[in-house]
């Protein structure tokens, strides 16, 4: 199977994204992380993919999930599995159950945190078939080197590590498109036009100086 994102193959999996979990990881703010699952929520709308959400306790000190995030799928959302204590989605009878019946073998995945439940479940996918893309830049961990250790984990797994405007930005295919545009019009809106670019005036000044010898 080609690591080619391809729509009509696809399920949206998102896991974990809940207001106690983000706060506490130390690897991305938390603003960047809420900006990239919405994104992705909002190209699963525009794609009309599948979308699988889970939590895991919302009643405890992990919170609920994101409220934008619910506002965006709210079908997903009410369908939501609510884990009451497996750390591993994959492990949840209902979570497998609602996969299996979507049929579609590649999963676009994002979680929190990396280095718990993304990294469980992302490995234990592609372990039983799933050809899994996880969405690094929608996720977190509480430290680098747990973050990293998943990352490598993952990797070994055979896991696609990507990033929203990656699946996004593969995901228009043609430009030209209805889909394509609106999808285009997504990626830099809400997630290209956040990187902080000078302008070019600044950008001029710096070349000119780069260039001027020293007197």
């Amino acid at each position: 199977m080609s690591l080619e994102i391809k729509p009509d193959q696809s399920v949206l999996v998102l896991i974990d994204h809940q207001d106690g979990v983000v706060r506490q990881i130390k690897t991305a703010s938390e603003a960047d992380v809420r900006r990239a699952v919405l994104a992705l929520a909002k190209a699963a709308n525009i794609l009309k993919l599948p979308v699988v959400i889970s939590s895991s306790m919302e009643d405890g000190l992990t919170g609920r999930i994101f409220s934008e995030l619910a506002e965006a799928l709210p079908e997903a959302y009410e369908r939501r599995i609510k884990r009451p204590g497996l750390v591993n989605a994959w492990h949840q009878p209902e979570f497998k159950r609602a996969i299996e019946k979507i049929g579609r073998k590649q999963v676009i995945m994002a979680g929190l945190t990396a280095d718990v439940c993304l990294v469980f479940a992302a490995t234990s996918m592609a372990e039983a078939g799933y050809q899994v893309h996880a969405v690094m830049d929608a996720t977190g961990a509480w430290s680098d080197i747990s973050e990293e250790m998943a990352r490598r984990r993952m990797e070994k797994a055979g896991v696609v590590l990507t990033a929203a405007v990656s699946v996004i930005a593969e995901a228009i295919y043609d430009f030209s498109t209805p889909t394509g545009a609106a999808l285009q019009e997504l990626m830099i809106k809400d997630l290209v036009s956040t990187i902080a670019i000078p302008p070019l005036s600044v950008v001029k000044n710096l070349v000119a100086k780069a260039l001027t010898p020293d007197s």
